[in-house]
């Protein structure tokens, strides 16, 4: 395995969406290992980024506030970094079937501005680009593989794997070393709880602290893989800081499938509070469903030696334990009354 301190050291690393509950972990991560670390983050409202989640770092990485669709502006970033993880986007399903035009600006004109910048400002520096398992659709069989098709259900998912595209080309065309991180659920302190329109998990952590009903769609036998945030920080470094990695995709995913019902009951039973109901499928959220879905993560693996390393319960005892002391950090005066996608 790449030993990161040594490779990280005094390097300058850019995070984009770097407020962001992954991009925030990671720069704990970087700062750590002694890297030069800019975050960037437009911090839009709903989007997840929060200045609280560098809390007790502040004085060690630099901060701007900066929209990654602004071609000026990245074009002057990017300039001195040696590694681009490329965080920020939108990722609600819903919204993107709602508005599917913003949803195209911030996952592929944002993807096109930072290689531009960097193909023409910075052509050294390796991107690592966030790409999501959402990418495959409904899966042809378990567990899925990166050999497996790519057959978006949502906007969200064909904008994404476009903004996956962009970085193999420049990577293969220009020279500008790429890669993509399929990322399957991930989970854990810093995770956006104020509204459910981001996915499940942070969502059902946030009703179960506050011991309120919790529903599940259909029977809740749909499975799902997890990765705690720590690892997938750790899948980013790996990558960044590896070769073999140039012009792949990867999938990063989680060693326990497990089914929403279970999920949820072992949430119900570490915090002590919240109840489960199940519900029928709501109509919208029914139309972009996958079904059950876990990967397997060992092409990634194979490429540069990472291994989960944190299980379930332990992951999600930290998360649980976050927020039970910085809850009111996360949330807004006004809950929604809408159930997540599932």
């Amino acid at each position: 395995m790449t030993d990161l301190a040594a490779f990280y050291r005094g390097r300058r690393v850019m995070v984009t969406g770097g407020l962001g509950f992954i991009g925030s972990n990671l720069a704990r991560r970087l700062v750590d290992l002694g890297a030069d670390v800019l975050l960037v983050d437009s911090l839009i409202p709903d989007y997840g980024g929060h200045l609280f989640n560098i809390a007790g770092i502040e004085d060690r990485v630099r901060v701007n506030i900066a929209d990654v669709r602004q071609q000026s502006t990245m074009d002057y970033l990017v300039r001195d970094r040696e590694v681009v993880f490329s965080l920020a986007g939108q990722v609600s399903h819903i919204d993107s079937m709602r508005d599917p035009f913003t949803d195209l600006e911030i996952n592929c004109r944002s993807q096109l501005t930072i290689l531009e910048a960097c193909r023409r400002f910075n052509a050294r520096a390796k991107v690592v680009y966030a790409g999501t398992r959402q990418v495959y659709g409904k899966p042809d069989y378990l567990p899925v593989d990166e050999r497996h098709l790519v057959r978006p259900t949502d906007v969200n998912g064909i904008n994404k794997v476009a903004g996956e595209y962009y970085h193999l080309v420049y990577n293969n065309v220009f020279g500008v070393r790429g890669c993509s991180l399929r990322l399957t659920n991930v989970y854990g302190p810093r995770q956006l709880v104020r509204h459910n329109r981001q996915g499940f998990i942070g969502w059902f952590i946030r009703l179960v602290i506050e011991d309120r009903e919790v529903e599940i769609f259909g029977d809740g036998s749909q499975m799902r893989d997890f990765v705690y945030v720590d690892d997938a920080a750790e899948a980013f470094l790996l990558a960044g800081a590896s070769e073999a990695t140039n012009g792949e995709v990867f999938n990063v995913g989680g060693d326990e499938p497990v089914s929403h019902r279970d999920l949820v009951a072992m949430l119900v039973e570490m915090a002590g509070s919240g109840r489960i109901r199940f519900v029928e499928w709501p109509a919208e959220k029914k139309a972009i469903d996958i079904g059950s879905f876990y990967s397997d993560s060992s092409k990634f693996r194979a490429a540069t030696g990472w291994q989960p390393r944190v299980g379930l319960r332990e992951g999600f005892g930290r998360t649980l334990a976050y927020y039970r002391e910085h809850l009111a950090r996360y949330l807004d005066e006004t809950a929604p009354a809408t159930a997540p996608p599932q």
